[in-house]
């Protein structure tokens, strides 16, 4: 009958809200004395009751608000943090086509220094010492060296050593030990950029690591943080459920 005619439940839910003053005051026996009293008092009891109510259930949507916030700020960092890692693979990538590149150049002028030194163990071919052959000697190794510093096989400081005779460069040599100078400085040179690259490599692929290892990490933290905002989806069903869970606590203490 309830179910299908609900106005008896209206009247009798209406005769409760009736009487539930007269209930109030008869539980209090000072409310029996001034019943005036006793209603304000029970008043201010139930303002107080919804207004704490109210404060947990704004703390709760904060709380909601701030776990999704935070999901949402390490999900943009690992967002990063990927791009991160694929720009140290291209750099680790472009130190690596170096390392292979310079390999190829050092392992040439390697052969070549060989070759040069089989080739001057037969000795240099006697020349006239007079001023001009000294001079042709010393065009001959500054040509050899600029050739060699315009194609990178030696660096921009060994052209100065050159033109002021330091570093062991000897414009008065034979051209056949001269070219054996050149190529000796050449492979030596080139042997010290092959190992800078080696070790530009693997510190690329270091940092490589650091950044693949610090993605991960902030990868797992918002799918935890995710997951702790998606369970903690706020509706006003979850914070009345929240409240009253909160409510039942503060009653047991």
């Amino acid at each position: 009958m309830l179910l299908n005619e609900p106005a008896p439940m209206a009247i009798w839910a209406a005769l409760m809200l009736l009487t539930l003053p007269a209930l109030v005051v008869l539980a209090n026996p000072e409310g029996v004395r001034n019943p005036r009293l006793a209603l304000l008092e029970t008043a201010n009891f139930v303002r107080r009751y919804r207004e704490r109510r109210e404060a947990r259930r704004a703390r709760w949507r904060a709380e909601v608000a701030r776990t999704a916030r935070y999901a949402q700020e390490v999900r943009v960092a690992a967002t990063r943090a990927a791009g991160a890692v694929e720009r140290w693979q291209r750099h680790w990538q472009a130190t690596a086509d170096r390392v292979d590149a310079a390999g190829a150049v050092w392992r040439e002028a390697d052969a070549r220094w060989t070759r040069s030194r089989a080739a001057a163990a037969f000795g240099a071919p006697w020349t006239p010492q007079d001023p001009a052959e000294y001079a042709s000697r010393e065009r001959f190794l500054h040509e050899r060296v600029r050739a060699a510093v315009s194609r990178n096989e030696l660096p921009v400081s060994a052209l100065a050593d050159v033109l002021a005779g330091r570093a062991g460069w000897d414009a008065r040599l034979h051209p056949v030990e001269q070219e054996l100078v050149v190529h000796r400085a050449v492979a030596e040179h080139l042997e010290r950029v092959y190992r800078a690259a080696i070790a530009a490599e693997r510190a690329a692929w270091h940092d490589v690591q650091l950044a693949r290892r610090g993605r991960d990490s902030l990868r797992r933290e918002a799918a935890l943080a995710e997951s702790r905002a998606s369970s903690r989806t706020v509706t006003d069903l979850d914070a009345d459920r929240a409240v009253r869970l909160a409510d039942l606590h503060h009653g047991r203490a």
